[in-house]
């Protein structure tokens, strides 16, 4: 097909006083246009139109083939020429329309080191003489300023093109219009998902064209945007939903608008509960899917020598009773006993987000439970639980260990496992009693007493207002559910299913995750009571142990036999969704 560019000014309006533009179609015959889509498209003309500049027909001629791989290596040779001659916008928008993600992947990395060759402003100029002459003779001949009319006409820098349905559009955008930003944006109008911020019950984000468009940004020299960072502000994922035929691997759940909290948290501005993260969807990702029935969690530990210093400590100050006076250097003392203790992070890089998500929520879980943060009124500390009558001796020192990991009522699927359902709140927290020998060794002794596994059980069927309270404990619940996901890619093969090798998100050095220092030591965590004129002192370690493939493997997945979740899955596919959009409502 022929490009033809062209401007056109018409009188100007004296009631307005505005220039009002004419936009001239050019109609093909039907005949002529026939002919055209029954012509096969010629590799010769393809090379032809490169070589001249021509690159909108050039991308129309690509985009009339149905093999998918051979449309997706003209679709490259294309990019490469429109980046040669300096239309990098262009060559980043024929590269997103590349359906194999590795054919694409590695198109980027070589487009986005090519340099134009000096002086290049993209691509020839066309004569427009014979085209201007045409149109001045057909369309109201009396009306052009070359013969006395109010009417104007000249050509369009970077132009439009008629396609074979007779609809003018542009060929390349102008300066001003250029980059991805305004593409996407153009695009997403059309498709009415214009505003991220805007609260939906159920937002959908597609993973493949998610990483794509991300792969695009950082490929155009740009970091991922603030929708692609907060994950289009999901809150949650409720499901999981699988598209080979569009390629799309979605995750939904309600979202909202957010902001950042006092705590440099990303959260909704109408719940406060924190959003999905990019960052930590990527961690997570590489991980398990490097290791898939792998964990990762995080410990905080007394040492031993600390834990035998405060033994001995405490045996001493039972033998004299505290003045009231003396009560804060004596708590000052206790807590030197034990000395810092030491973080430890599994599996995941510690100087990552997700890392200290979990350090942060294992240790505010420990200050809960040992009175030295407030929980709520249905979750006292574990001291406070603590019931001694008078002619009862209180505990022993022991060292109590409290742990986060997944709860998961159930995974629901479809019989085609195409869709996929979380069920429960996703967090709780395990229990057990642990003894401290003299030489300050913990002892496992695989059981839990009654009281520890109150506040255990109190804390994870609670966990909602503590996390309304606290929001790292959503943050937390957020990975716990990224880390199931995965689980579900791996063990369902779901990448596989809809070809998606995850070229950016898996490659460290196409994405880089946003790292801190790695936590390493922390205050430690120990408190008292006195009951009876008796000092009760309780140590506390634990971590996260997140280990999402329990929940995945063989009958663990239940089917969904009344329709619903496939009805779901239906209602959620995208409509006639544009190549610049990852979201959709």
């Amino acid at each position: 097909m022929l490009v033809y560019f062209a401007k056109l000014s018409s009188p100007r309006d004296a009631r307005s006083g505005r220039v009002c533009l004419l936009a001239v179609v050019l109609t093909l015959t039907s005949r002529v246009a026939a002919l055209m889509a029954a012509e096969p498209a010629s590799p010769q003309l393809f090379r032809e139109q490169l070589e001249a500049g021509e690159f909108a027909p050039a991308l129309q001629l690509a985009q009339q083939i149905d093999h998918v791989p051979k449309r997706d290596a003209w679709l490259v040779q294309l990019a490469q020429a429109q980046a040669q001659a300096g239309a990098r916008a262009a060559a980043f928008s024929s590269l997103s329309a590349v359906e194999d993600d590795r054919a694409r992947s590695a198109a980027l990395q070589s487009t986005s080191k090519m340099a134009p060759p000096s002086g290049a402003r993209g691509g020839a100029q066309a004569d427009f003489d014979s085209l201007i002459e045409l149109i001045t003779s057909t369309v109201k001949p009396s009306s052009w300023d070359e013969v006395g009319g109010p009417g104007s006409i000249k050509e369009f820098n970077n132009g439009v093109y008629v396609d074979a349905d007779g609809m003018l559009k542009r060929a390349l955008q102008p300066p001003k219009a250029q980059g991805l930003a305004v593409a996407r944006l153009n695009a997403l109008k059309a498709s009415e998902n214009t505003d991220t911020r805007r609260a939906s019950p159920l937002r959908k984000v597609s993973l493949t064209r998610l990483e794509k468009h991300v792969q695009l940004q950082l490929a155009s020299g740009r970091r991922a945007s603030d929708e692609m960072l907060a994950m289009a502000g999901l809150e949650k994922i409720k499901y999981v939903l699988v598209y080979p035929e569009s390629g799309d691997l979605v995750i939904a759940g309600p979202a909202s608008d957010w902001r950042r909290d006092d705590e440099d948290r990303l959260v909704s501005r109408k719940t406060g509960r924190p959003v999905l993260q990019l960052d930590d969807l990527v961690v997570v990702l590489r991980y398990l899917t490097a290791h898939p029935r792998a964990t990762f969690g995080c410990s905080i530990n007394p040492s031993d020598e600390g834990l035998a210093r405060t033994k001995a400590f405490a045996e001493r100050s039972s033998a004299t009773p505290l003045k009231p006076g003396q009560r804060p250097a004596w708590l000052k003392k206790l807590r030197g006993q034990m000395g810092p203790q030491a973080i430890v992070v599994d599996g995941i890089d510690p100087r990552t987000r997700a890392a200290r998500v979990l350090v942060e929520a294992d240790y505010r879980m420990k200050l809960v439970g040992m009175g030295l943060e407030d929980g709520t009124v249905d979750v006292p500390s574990y001291l406070n639980l603590i019931q001694v009558a008078r002619d009862e001796a209180p505990p022993a020192l022991d060292v109590l260990r409290w742990w986060f990991t997944l709860k998961y009522d159930a995974v629901h699927a479809t019989d085609q496992r195409d869709a996929f359902e979380l069920r429960g709140s996703g967090v709780q927290v395990m229990s057990e009693n642990e003894l401290v020998t003299s030489l300050g060794q913990q002892v496992h002794t695989g059981k839990s007493e009654p009281l520890n596994q109150e506040f255990a059980q109190r804390f994870t069927q609670h966990f909602a207002a503590l996390a309304q309270k606290y929001p790292v404990y959503a943050d937390l619940q957020n990975i716990f559910d990224l880390a199931l996901v995965t689980a579900l890619i791996n063990s369902e093969h779901l990448a596989d299913r809809v070809g998606w090798h995850m070229t950016c998100f898996g490659d460290p050095e196409q994405y880089q995750v946003q790292l801190g220092p790695a936590p390493q030591s922390v205050e430690t965590i120990i408190n008292h009571r006195v009951v009876n004129q008796t000092h009760i002192i309780v140590g506390v370690s634990g971590g996260v142990r997140v280990e999402p493939w329990i929940f995945v493997k063989g009958d663990a997945i239940e089917t969904d036999s009344y329709g619903k979740l496939g009805a779901e899955r239906k209602t959620a596919a995208a409509k006639n969704l544009p190549l610049e959009a990852w979201w959709w409502d």
